[in-house]
């Protein structure tokens, strides 16, 4: 989703079998992402992963929430590939389609969806591009969609573990656009795109996910 040179642990995934890629972080996190989105999703209808990386966390949403047809999306080739071979029998996810959710108008390509999940991304990419992501999200979602943002943040504008602190220090070393983002400017956001705030959720490892829904009216 993001051609920006990145620490070495920013988005660490190694080959398997086959074309599979394995991302640790994918492994660890994939429960506590499918009690999250059992709690959060609709129960059925089209669901959209932006940056679905390795392929890992929609194939395990598409067999916990079997009733959601599933689309992942990825930039990167590899990636897709990855996607597709995790997705291989599972009958309600689409191929991985090339999206690159920081260019603005995909959203008239990937319309009409109920859910849109995007799983640690947003502290990898530029405010700018958060907010074109965001904006175009709140586009492509029904009235009554929900869009669930997972990853890392700024409590207050400030950051509150050392590992935290550490790891956003060797992301703005990098790229200085780049880091974590403050959970006030995401609310801020998502007002401004005309969503409604569910819910903020405390996640393990000190992550966070914003749970916003497009009105019905």
């Amino acid at each position: 989703m993001t051609t920006r040179k990145l620490p070495p642990n920013a988005s660490v995934a190694s080959a398997t079998e086959g074309q599979k890629l394995v991302a640790p972080a994918a492994s660890r996190n994939a429960d506590a992402l499918c009690d999250l989105l059992g709690r959060v999703a609709p129960h059925r209808g089209r669901a959209l992963e932006l940056a679905s990386g390795t392929g890992q966390h929609v194939a395990a949403f598409a067999q916990h929430l079997p009733d959601l047809n599933w689309q992942p999306s990825e930039i990167a080739p590899d990636r897709r590939a990855s996607i597709d071979a995790y997705a291989d029998g599972i009958g309600n996810i689409a191929p991985a389609a090339e999206l690159n959710a920081i260019q603005p108008g995909w959203h008239a390509d990937h319309g009409a969806k109920d859910l849109i999940v995007l799983i640690n991304l947003l502290h990898l990419i530029s405010w700018p591009e958060v907010e074109t992501l965001v904006t175009e999200a709140a586009l492509s979602l029904n009235p009554g969609g929900r869009l669930v943002l997972y990853g890392p943040f700024m409590r207050g504008g400030e950051l509150t573990s050392t590992g935290d602190q550490s790891f956003h220090t060797a992301l703005t070393q990098q790229d200085p656009e780049i880091g974590y983002k403050n959970d006030a400017d995401i609310l801020d956001l998502y007002a401004r795109s005309q969503l409604s705030l569910v819910e903020v959720i405390e996640m393990p490892a000190n992550n966070l996910a914003f749970v916003g829904e497009k009105p019905t009216t």
